[in-house]
């Protein structure tokens, strides 16, 4: 091979080189340009449309896209199904499809925040009807998803649809206008309901949510609302939430609530009733000492006004105003009544405190704190001025009595029915030793243990073990110190007895005719003087 050969053979292989070069530069300086990477394949463009073909309303063929559009939208035809979606995004276009047998072709377009869609219609003749939807947004642009990124997608809105679909509460957006764009399943029964089982758009508005108050006047409160649902009345709390341009409303049922809240009304006011009869006087503080609740009594026993009392002044407050009424006890000094008055609230809210309170007006009140669920006291003022009366009369009745007793010269002592010893007086102590006796048995051993066994003791016994005697009995019997001692016994009301013991009074002394004196025993009664013998 000649050098010339060998020359001309590299010459064309350098131009083959710098050709292979030139083209690897152009294709990757076209590929930076349309924004493509170097070794991967162009994205297809040509995506598959949304085509839909009717005839006489009923579907007829339909696109892959188009198949998967109506399979989520809820109806109960293809037709309605598709009129529902383009409904909720396209208002007029219910209308125009329904005038489009005058026009052969009709196209619209709808621009939102979210969307812009694009309807074509056509009119194919014989009934059939072609329609095409595009998303103006989109076109001539795709996105490339891994399938596991759009498995998940469609995982999670399966979820979200599901949980939406089975909620008890009723979900849905409006516009502006008032035109229901999106309801859950919860609502579409509802409306179902009340059209006799018919869905129909632009769907009906259930809750009109204009001038709809908030509860308690705060920013984003419920909305309590009713629905008449046939014979039944259903309540619902609205929640609303602005997106965009529309309005998010979720409305949950309400009807526990409602019934919760009428028993509790119903329960109060029969409390408040109660109350107002009762002549003992209610006062209800809450955990921050404000009054709650009270009843007329109240003002009646303290003579406080009733503004001051409804504007539920503070405990303290209430009893500043008592102590200026003079319906409280008089204190030494102004900080000695506060010191009573914080451990009297210490006490009550501690667990059940009573005190009597002596006013200055000779009135007499008990005041009982008790405490309530969740910090709260109440307090119960009764006048208890007559019972103290009753009470103290009682008290000097029963001083009287024993005063009475006591003055009798006779040891006296009663007992019940049961032979318990009722009462006794300071003769009888005195003359059989102050013991812890309390049973007639246990008397009767004590005589015995001081006299003996006497006649006289024994005729005693058996009066006492025997019935009650219709009429007064007496005898005699040997005392204590060895002298003569009479007994007698008195029946009482209620089988009690009455028992005396005292010393006989001699008669008077008269000079007989033979000289001799008389004896000083004088014993009129047979019985006693069978007794005594």
């Amino acid at each position: 091979m000649d050098v010339a050969m060998v020359l001309q053979f590299f010459i064309a292989f350098m131009a083959a080189l710098a050709a292979v070069a030139l083209a690897l530069v152009l294709i990757w300086t076209i590929s930076r340009r349309h924004g493509r990477n170097p070794g991967k394949p162009a994205l297809d463009r040509n995506l598959e449309s949304i085509v839909f073909l009717f005839r006489n309303k009923v579907l007829v063929d339909a696109t892959g896209p188009a198949r998967a559009l109506l399979s989520v939208v809820p109806g109960d035809d293809d037709w309605m199904r598709l009129t529902n979606w383009l409904s909720m995004r396209m208002p007029e276009s219910v209308t125009a499809l329904a005038d489009l047998g005058r026009l052969p072709r009709l196209e619209l377009s709808e621009a939102t925040a979210e969307s812009s869609l694009r309807l074509l219609a056509e009119d194919l003749g014989n009934g059939a009807l072609r329609l095409t939807l595009s998303d103006l947004a989109a076109e001539n642009a795709g996105i490339m998803v891994d399938s596991l990124s759009h498995s998940a997608m469609e995982h999670e809105l399966e979820l979200l649809r599901s949980t939406m679909d089975h909620s008890p509460m009723l979900a849905w957006r409006q516009d502006r206008q008032g035109h229901v764009t999106w309801a859950n399943s919860a609502y579409l029964h509802l409306v179902e309901d009340r059209l006799g089982g018919e869905t129909l758009w632009p769907m009906p508005q259930l809750i009109d949510l204009t001038n709809l108050p908030a509860r308690g006047g705060a920013k984003g409160a419920a909305r309590r609302v009713q629905l008449e649902q046939g014979d039944q009345s259903r309540w619902y709390d609205c929640y609303l939430h602005e997106i965009a341009d529309q309005t998010v409303a979720i409305a949950l049922p309400a009807d526990a609530a409602v019934r919760a809240e009428r028993s509790l009304r119903e329960f109060v006011q029969t409390l408040t009733k109660t109350f107002a009869d009762l002549p003992i006087g209610l006062a209800i503080f809450d955990r921050d000492r404000n009054l709650q609740l009270f009843n007329p009594a109240l003002i009646d026993l303290t003579g406080l006004a009733t503004g001051f009392l409804t504007a539920r002044p503070t405990l303290y407050a209430f009893l500043d105003r008592l102590r200026e009424a003079r319906m409280v006890p008089e204190p030494k000094d102004y900080r000695s009544w506060r010191n009573q008055m914080n451990s009297l609230e210490a006490a009550a809210s501690s667990g059940h405190h009573v005190e009597i309170w002596s006013l200055p007006g000779g009135q007499t009140y008990r005041v009982t704190g008790r405490p309530h669920p969740d910090g709260a006291i109440a307090f119960l003022f009764d006048d208890i001025t007559s019972e103290i009366s009753l009470t103290r009369k009682f008290r000097a009745d029963l001083s009287l009595g024993a005063e009475v007793l006591d003055a009798i010269e006779d040891a006296v002592a009663v007992f019940g029915a049961n032979g318990d010893l009722l009462t006794s007086n300071r003769h009888y102590a005195e003359l059989w030793g102050q013991t812890m006796r309390t049973t007639l048995d246990d008397h009767i051993a004590g005589w015995t243990q001081l006299c003996g066994q006497s006649p006289g003791l024994s005729a005693l016994c058996r009066m006492l073990n025997a019935a009650l005697p219709d009429k007064p009995v007496r005898g005699a019997m040997a005392g204590p110190a060895g002298g003569l001692l009479s007994w007698g016994l008195r029946p009482l009301s209620g089988g009690r007895l009455l028992l005396s013991f005292s010393a006989p009074v001699p008669a008077p002394s008269a000079p007989k005719e033979d000289g001799a004196p008389k004896s000083g025993l004088v014993e009129a009664d047979p019985a006693r003087q069978q007794a005594v013998g």
